[in-house]
């Protein structure tokens, strides 16, 4: 053991005295400079949109600079939307995909972090010989058969000079932050996307509904105009005219149920199930209520929220330091290796004196010519992070274009909502006149099927533009970020690391 350690003490000197002062070649990484702009729009936003005396229309304020909650969600105040949120994060495969994708990026990272330490191994051989007896036998006495026993212990160390091994460890765990951000994109889309089908579902059964109660006023009106032909007070062109309009109205309610299913299949896949499994969560716009306080992060901030302008910052980063690997390659490297063991033709005199041998090594190896293929290494690397960083600029702009759409539809959503309320109820006060007025003989039946359709849109473009508000809601919170940095699993994981660093620095 004394000699051991009098052979690998100065060598394990060496190494970590050669690791400890050695530099880290190439760039080193900058966060990019945030967005200047003040404001998504060119023109100043206004504090609130306009309201109507609908479900739904209540006025929507734009809180600038608020935070967004971890579980934005929940301010649409609807029991079986949080209850569906919470089996799909349980259960959708997608999320654990992206949960396992991470789990397997840290590894990488500390895998990559073993090249740091030197690399021991143990060998033990055991062989036998047929001692030759000319040109010379292999024992300094003649044996014509022997056994040879070898027992060592060999290390080996690839000194990172250049840093090229900490820039690899440096654009792995870039990596493995870009794999934390896809999850959390995972999440926010997850999450964004059953908000969206919820809202759509009930848009789609308002929709049916709707078109059930023109279908009633449809067959009320069929009934009546059947009595007045058998009485000689309508035409037969009235009545075969009425049953076209009913087979019409009628034939709208196909594509609205098929629509329907779809989308309950869409429910059933992002739950984490198959479409023949049923999901017991059902919903319609009247049991969603809708957010009136919107927070709005500003673009400086936008960049710390948005998983995927996070996921572009980590990939610029590893490009970057892959640049430095991709120098650190071309200069010398350095590898020391020590082996102490022992030999003997007899297994119990392998540990006794005189049949211990140790090496002491040191290669340094430098590439003179390859054909370019370092040189070219070190110019697609600096491709690479060009691509990158042009990227990253597009990710910015293409989620603050995003952000900026969203604003504009929760603005014009309020408009379209006012003035289609305000369509539905003409049209309903004129259908309801000209339905008087035809019974009365007053007007044509060609003026009460024009009221009639009439009413039939207004009723379904007022469900579409209450549906509007609350799914352009859920797209401004979705384009903000979603606010995960605001969860409590998150929050405990700041804290849990926060601590960890504490206890590290703190000693005992």
């Amino acid at each position: 053991m004394n000699r051991w350690r009098s052979h690998l003490g100065p060598f394990l000197a060496t190494t970590a005295l050669v690791s400890l002062t050695a530099c880290a070649v190439g760039p080193d990484f900058h966060k990019p400079a945030p967005p200047s702009a003040a404001s998504y729009t060119p023109e100043a936003m206004a504090n609130e949109t306009t309201s109507t005396g609908v479900k739904g229309g209540q006025a929507q304020k734009f809180e600038v600079g608020s935070d967004i909650p971890g579980e934005w969600w929940n301010l649409f105040h609807s029991k079986p939307l949080n209850e569906l949120i919470g089996e799909a994060l349980t259960n959708n495969p997608d999320l654990a995909s992206a949960a396992a994708a991470l789990r397997g990026a840290e590894e990488g990272v500390y895998a990559q972090e073993g090249y740091y330490y030197p690399t021991f191994q143990a060998n033990f051989t055991g062989s036998r010989y047929h001692n030759a007896v000319q040109p010379s036998p292999t024992l300094a006495v003649f044996v014509p058969y022997f056994n040879l026993y070898s027992a060592q212990v060999s290390a080996s160390w690839t000194l990172d000079i250049w840093g090229g091994n900490r820039r690899a460890v440096e654009s792995l765990k870039a990596s493995a932050d870009a794999a934390r951000d896809q999850l959390e994109a995972a999440y926010l889309t997850l999450t964004s996307a059953l908000v969206a089908a919820a809202i759509e579902e009930a848009s789609l059964r308002d929709q049916i509904e709707a078109t059930n109660r023109v279908i009633d006023i449809n067959e009320q009106m069929l009934g009546i105009l059947r009595h007045q032909f058998a009485a000689g007070y309508a035409s037969r062109l009235d009545v075969a005219a009425e049953e076209s309009q009913l087979a019409q109205v009628k034939a709208t309610l196909p594509p609205l149920q098929k629509e329907l299913d779809q989308d309950r299949d869409l429910i059933a896949a992002l739950a984490g199930k198959l479409p023949s499994e049923k999901i017991e969560q059902t919903f319609h716009l009247a049991d969603l209520d809708l957010p009136t306080d919107l927070p709005v992060s500003l673009p400086a901030k936008l960049i710390d929220q948005r998983p995927d302008i996070r996921t572009a910052e980590d990939n610029l980063h590893a490009a970057s330091a892959q640049i430095g690997v991709a120098i650190a390659n071309m200069l010398p490297n350095l590898t020391l290796s020590a082996n102490d063991g022992t030999i003997a033709t007899k297994l119990a005199q392998l540990f006794t004196p005189g049949n211990g041998y140790w090496t002491l090594a040191g290669s340094l190896t430098q590439t003179i010519f390859d054909g370019g293929t370092l040189l070219h290494r070190t110019r697609q690397a600096r491709a690479a992070f060009a691509q990158a960083e042009a990227q990253y600029k597009s990710t910015v702009i293409s989620a603050a274009q995003n952000v900026a759409d969203s604003l504009h539809a929760v603005q014009s959503d309020a408009d379209a909502l006012k003035a289609t309320n305000e369509a539905d109820v003409a049209a309903k006060r004129t259908f309801d006149i000209t339905v008087s007025q035809q019974r009365q003989g007053e007007v044509n039946y060609l003026a009460l099927l024009s009221a009639e359709q009439a009413y039939l849109q207004a009723e379904i473009g007022l469900v579409q533009a209450e549906a509007n508000r609350y799914a352009d809601t859920a797209a401004l919170f979705q384009a903000l970020g979603g606010g995960w940095w605001n969860r409590v699993d998150v929050a405990e994981k700041r804290e849990s690391t926060k601590d960890k660093i504490i206890d590290l620095f703190s000693g005992p």
